[in-house]
């Protein structure tokens, strides 16, 4: 996952399009899209995604081969990962079926992680609290969440997280649309 810069580039010159062309494509500044390629910028999901769609390809192109063909997913089939340039590990909870509607996953925010960047886009999320607590901000309201809480809400809405604490948080996210 470390060369989805690489990836990037690779694509958008396979396909003749320069950063202008990408941006135009994205919405994303010229500038942020070099930062992007040469690996000096973390890369939000949502990012990813718009330069995914852009460049017509699966977004699961710029991750390891991440399937599986049954319904169930045992513990032990857990394949944890990271985004480029972000501290938060995710696990993927779906087996793998046509026409998947959901996206969900376990969510481990580091220790003392403060808010980095705010998100919106398409679709819905919805998360519970296994352990620790975290704070939501949805549309400058902030949802202090501890163990047991939950939150769902529509991702249009302007979005950050932040785990204010010593310790570990862990999350279950069920999100759409299906992203991986």
């Amino acid at each position: 996952m470390e060369n989805i810069h690489k990836k990037i580039k690779s694509l958008r010159l396979e396909k003749g399009l320069t950063l202008k062309d990408l941006s135009d494509l994205t919405g994303l500044s010229v500038s942020f899209l070099s930062q992007i390629e040469r690996g000096t910028s973390s890369l939000a999901i949502t990012s990813l995604k718009k330069i995914s769609d852009a460049l017509n390809i699966n977004i699961t192109y710029f991750f390891e081969e991440i399937e599986n063909h049954n319904y169930a997913l045992h513990e032990e089939e857990y394949k944890p990962f990271k985004l480029e340039g972000s501290d938060v590990f995710h696990i993927r909870l779906a087996g793998e079926f046509p026409e998947r509607k959901l996206e969900p996953m376990m969510v481990t925010l580091p220790p003392n992680m403060e808010f980095k960047e705010k998100y919106s886009h398409p679709g819905e999320e919805f998360y519970h609290v296994m352990r620790g607590t975290v704070i939501f901000k949805v549309e400058e309201v902030e949802y202090v969440l501890k163990a047991g809480d939950s939150i769902h809400f529509p991702s249009e809405k302007v979005h950050e997280w932040r785990n204010p604490t010593d310790t570990e948080t862990v999350l279950i996210s069920v999100l759409t649309p299906v992203i991986f």
